[in-house]
């Protein structure tokens, strides 16, 4: 076996571990989502002299703590999963004798591992388990697409990519995607617990009611608004990075190719959503709706750029030119 089938063994490990993951996530949002209140049923003697017994009252009690170990399970093997990943990306660097993100396969394998990476940090400091089914599941669909149909044998890679830049300006790239992954996940529920609470007849289900265990929409909005923020710095030095390398490479700092401006459309799109939660006063359902249109925006531009244009960046796609 070789080093790079190794990787992509890793790889497959990964996606199975996250898969346990994925399950044992949902099943503490569908035990959270079946948890009702019971009434307790005491006894009480009633001080009327015609009582001959005493009398069954049912009497409402708080709502025990619903048991979270299938979570804890998540975690765990979530955990798991996120160190195959990252064994699974050192390993293909070795094979191939550079950084690991050339090519959407490899991009595709350090942004889901960066979502995840992301998920676990912040859950050592708050309770973000709500936010585990999705998350890993959404790891587990790149993966699975990734190695089905993004897979590229490791090789060396084209003169214009052998540069320092290929570790910085790709590498920011990805981590900032892996944070707009989540972001976009914090307002993707903060959407559906919004709808559910305003009454919406369809989230209105018994099944949905794991909603009322997250947290409020206005603090999954501020978490968003946070990872956004950090995400659209790193978005930013993407551009600039990728604009000094073109210059290098190319002798010119722009040249309006797709995926340089899809990168620019990316940006623009944050960018409006930033200003308009911290100047105009957009909240709510009006920010979260601009997280997920940028989402789109970052998912097409790794996807459909890449495989629908021609252009210079056309070796990040499935076939290498030469």
């Amino acid at each position: 076996m070789t080093v790079a089938d190794l990787s992509s063994d890793l790889v497959w490990a990964a996606a199975t571990a996250l898969t346990v993951a994925f399950v044992a996530f949902a099943i503490d949002l569908s035990r959270l989502g079946a948890k009702v209140p019971e009434p307790e049923v005491v006894t009480d003697a009633i001080s009327d002299a015609d009582a001959d017994a005493p009398v069954a009252v049912a009497v409402a009690t708080p709502d025990r703590p619903a048991s979270r170990k299938a979570a804890g399970i998540g975690i765990s093997t979530g955990w798991l999963g996120t160190i195959l990943l990252l064994a699974a990306i050192v390993t293909r660097g070795i094979a191939a004798g550079r950084a690991p993100w050339a090519n959407m396969y490899e991009f595709t394998l350090v942004g889901a591992f960066v979502a995840m990476a992301v998920f676990l940090g912040v859950s050592l400091r708050r309770d973000v388990r709500f936010l585990g089914a999705f998350v890993t599941g959404l790891a587990v669909l790149f993966l699975v697409v990734a190695q089905n149909s993004f897979f590229l044998a490791a090789t060396g890679v084209q003169p214009a990519l052998q540069s320092y830049w290929l570790v910085i300006h790709v590498g920011v790239a990805i981590i900032a995607t892996g944070i707009f992954t989540v972001a976009f996940v914090l307002s993707l529920i903060q959407l559906l617990r919004d709808s559910r609470e305003t009454g919406n007849g369809f989230l209105g289900h018994p099944a949905w009611r794991w909603l009322d265990t997250t947290p409020r929409p206005g603090q999954l909005e501020a978490l968003s608004f946070r990872l956004n923020a950090v995400a659209f710095v790193l978005w930013t030095f993407t551009i600039i990075g990728g604009a000094i390398w073109a210059e290098h490479a190319w002798g010119r700092y722009w040249g309006w190719d797709p995926k340089e401006v899809w990168s620019f459309v990316v940006w623009v799109v944050y960018a409006a959503y930033l200003h308009a939660r911290t100047t105009r006063g957009w909240s709510g359902r009006r920010a979260a709706y601009f997280v997920l249109v940028g989402y789109a925006c970052v998912l097409f531009n790794f996807t459909g750029v890449n495989l629908i244009f021609n252009g210079k960046h056309s070796y990040s796609g499935i076939t290498t030119q030469e």
